[in-house]
């Protein structure tokens, strides 16, 4: 029986997740006591998005939600505690940011934060945090027209990928004599088990409760799957392992593995571990 068997939360983009035994669905993405996926973001002097990408270091900033507030711990540093509470607008003025092709209104959080940001990372950046007044959408050519929210994701509001994908690639990586790498590596928000692998490049539909998520566009991969997000130290990357099974001409050849995802129904519905999923194929 297929069932969803982890759940995680990444309250910043491209640092740390939180691991859940339960979150709330939204339009726009998993939310726990009222922190949604991606809701922060990295940026750096001019505004343009950060990630691991160019600073591996920022896998090593943690959060946790600790009652009113975000607390973030990286190596060596003392805590930050990031209030809950939106700003007053009339604080200080915002910034306008930088993801990928949209331009977005953000809120600028103050000067000790970026300078903790900036120590913890090791390049001069700031965090910013999703204005409410700002609008993003999912790119509608893969949504087949549906306007899905997402906030600072890389463009949908969810990554799904099963547990069996997982164990495909790992498969190959032993018979190479190499690591098999755990699933932080690829960041989803749910893993599902007992499917077949890559079946969620398959799924029409994925039923969870009175939720309705559709896979809608294979996510391409970088070299993010190389960095051990326990040190935030680049390692063998699995790209050239992937290369020759998983290059998807929807995606001009990309290496592809996992499916973003965007929501149906069941905006508010609490999703649980352990919770049956019902996939329904689209071939």
């Amino acid at each position: 029986m297929p069932i969803l068997t982890a759940l995680r939360l990444y309250p910043i983009k491209s640092c740390g997740g939180i691991v859940l035994r339960e979150a709330t669905l939204t339009a726009a993405g998993l939310m726990s006591q009222y922190i949604y996926d991606r809701e922060w973001m990295v940026v750096d002097k001019h505004g343009n998005f950060l990630t691991q990408r160019e600073a591996p270091r920022m896998a090593l900033i943690m959060p946790r939600i600790r009652g009113d507030a975000l607390e973030l711990r990286a190596p060596g540093m003392l805590p930050l505690r990031i209030p809950l509470d939106l700003p007053d607008p009339d604080d200080g003025p915002g910034l306008t940011v930088t993801i990928w092709n949209d331009r977005i209104k953000a809120y600028d959080c103050d000067a000790v934060t970026a300078a903790w940001f900036s120590n913890a990372v090791g390049v001069a950046c700031r965090l910013v945090r999703f204005h409410p007044e700002a609008r993003r959408i999912a790119d509608t050519a893969w949504t087949g027209g549906i306007e899905a929210p997402t906030l600072f994701s890389d463009g949908f509001p969810v990554l799904v990928i099963s547990e069996a994908s997982l164990e495909d690639l790992n498969g190959k990586l032993l018979a190479q004599n190499r690591a098999a790498l755990p699933m932080d590596r690829f960041r989803p928000n749910m893993v599902i088990g007992g499917i077949g692998a890559f079946e969620e490049d398959y799924a029409a539909a994925l039923k969870i409760g009175n939720a309705i998520l559709k896979p809608v566009k294979p996510c391409p991969r970088c070299v993010i799957p190389s960095i051990n997000q326990a040190t935030g130290q680049p390692g063998p990357d699995p790209l050239d392992i992937l290369q020759g099974y998983r290059a998807n001409q929807r995606v001009n050849g990309s290496i592809t593995f996992g499916m973003n995802a965007i929501v149906l129904a069941g905006d508010g519905e609490v999703l649980r571990v352990g919770q049956e999923v019902e996939p329904e194929l689209g071939f």
